[in-house]
């Protein structure tokens, strides 16, 4: 007893601190932890290359929309490569910085950068999560109280996401955010209940535009196929992190697919983007590349230029307000699509169609 009384008492905290590191050493091993955080990095660097692709592919074809909706896809992949960056400085500091110390990701310090992260991830979703409630507001005829609970889900995800990030703060070490379960256990979930509604939401409203033609019912099942497909990779992401990072404690596996979240959200929103004309009307890429300022038919009807075609067609928050059809509204009736013969003349116009409901169109 008068031995461990007289110990050096910095004899005595190295002891403890070799201890808890042996004991540290049988739950969080390198691989889990370390190998985790690298293979999440490397696939979140595949993700976001895609992200970049859709990107280009948006600002190749769609050239005639408007500055807001090009600012969007700015700001999305201006804060996705933060956002990457931020993952980046988190690996390269405990892989190459503190390489010496293989354990210094459970007993070294917190790095701001994951945290930070984290905060920019949740920003980014609840900003793809309200574009795509704008879809639901116009396919329910503005339904406020769907629209609304979708709204209110976004912002409490992010409410509960930014709580995480100041707390995170205070933690010492990594492996402290398993102390911060609630509030995570909250972001995920919401995060991904979020996506279930508002896919739930696209797939009733598209359904009641089935009319019984085949023609506009396949358009209908592409736009519930391409609905669905919105949200099942986003929420199995959120899913899939929310099981992992309750039922794994011990270990950062939950981490890898985290990392990929964000990314996931952006390509989400860019690939609703990029299929608007697919969707609309499968001749909108050969009618857009015409020129002119219109064209005038014998009787003063006109058909739409090519810039207003194109703009129409790739008006992201008035996608679904009306479904499209073989005529437009020119009151002769002029078809929409192969409007122009062979020869590149105008063809007569069609006789008018009998009035659709689906059709009906709000400002």
């Amino acid at each position: 007893m008068a031995d461990i009384a007289d110990a050096d008492p910095a004899t005595t905290a190295a002891a403890k601190q070799a201890a808890a590191l042996a004991a540290a050493s049988k739950l969080f091993t390198s691989d889990n932890t370390l190998g985790a955080l690298v293979v999440g990095f490397a696939a979140s660097c595949v993700v976001f290359g895609v992200l970049l692709t859709q990107a280009w592919t948006y600002f190749g074809k769609y050239n005639f929309d408007g500055v807001s909706y090009k600012s969007l896809v700015v700001i999305i992949i201006l804060l996705e490569a933060v956002d990457q960056a931020f993952i980046g400085h988190f690996v390269y500091f405990y892989t190459v910085t503190e390489a010496g110390r293989p354990f210094a990701l459970i007993t070294g310090t917190m790095t701001w950068s994951i945290i930070m992260q984290q905060a920019l991830g949740s920003v980014v979703g609840t900003i793809v999560k309200c574009c795509f409630a704008t879809r639901v507001w116009r396919f329910s005829e503005r339904n406020i109280y769907i629209t609304g609970f979708i709204v209110l889900l976004s912002f409490g995800q992010l409410g509960a996401a930014l709580i995480f990030t100041v707390k995170a703060f205070a933690l010492r070490n990594v492996p402290g955010v398993f102390s911060l379960k609630t509030f995570a256990t909250i972001s995920l979930a919401l995060g991904a209940l979020t996506d279930l509604v508002t896919a739930a939401a696209l797939f009733h409203f598209l359904r009641r535009l089935r009319t019984g033609y085949s023609a506009t019912d396949s358009l209908v099942r592409r736009l519930v196929r391409d609905a669905i497909n919105t949200g099942v990779f986003t929420s199995a992401a959120s899913v899939s992190t929310l099981l992992l990072f309750n039922l794994m404690p011990t270990n950062l596996v939950f981490a890898a697919t985290y990392f990929m979240l964000a990314k996931l959200y952006g390509i989400s929103l860019l690939a609703t983007l990029n299929t608007r004309r697919a969707v609309r009307g499968r001749g909108t890429d050969n009618e857009a590349s015409r020129s002119g300022s219109g064209t005038a038919l014998s009787g003063g009807l006109r058909i739409k230029s090519a810039r207003e075609r194109a703009q129409e067609e790739t008006n992201m928050f008035h996608l679904g307000t009306r479904m499209p059809t073989m005529y437009e509204d020119f009151g002769g009736g002029a078809p929409h699509r192969d409007a122009w013969d062979d020869d590149g003349d105008v063809k007569a116009p069609l006789p008018p169609p009998p009035p659709r409901a689906y059709e009906r169109q709000w400002i």
